[in-house]
């Protein structure tokens, strides 16, 4: 299963898979370095899993065209968990009797 996955494991996956998008591109290592502006050593290191900065995995992705694998890393989120804390908060408020009646 993917989620038990190590860091340095995740790191081989993204490259790999980089790799295999720069080579279905048809483009060499040296063209990606250029269109992203990071140094062929940069490239090399993120397609081996060797590590890399984000700002290399972004501008790598972006020469690749491939702008939606960042917007994957932040989902949009639809429901707001504070919001939910507070209205869970306020149904479970203790409640009094009314007071009709008495007098």
């Amino acid at each position: 299963m993917s989620v038990d996955l190590s860091s340095e494991e995740w790191e081989r996956r993204l490259g790999e898979r980089i790799r295999a998008l720069r080579l279905a591109a048809d483009l060499a290592q040296s063209d990606v370095a250029d269109r992203a502006g990071v140094s062929v050593g940069s490239v090399k290191n993120l397609e081996s899993g060797r590590g890399s900065s984000v700002s290399t995995l972004v501008k790598v992705l972006r020469a690749l065209g491939r702008e939606r694998w960042i917007d994957a890393l932040e989902p949009e989120i639809s429901v707001s968990p504070l919001r939910m804390l507070q209205r869970q908060g306020a149904a479970e408020a203790p409640r009094r009797a009314s007071r009709r009646g008495e007098g």
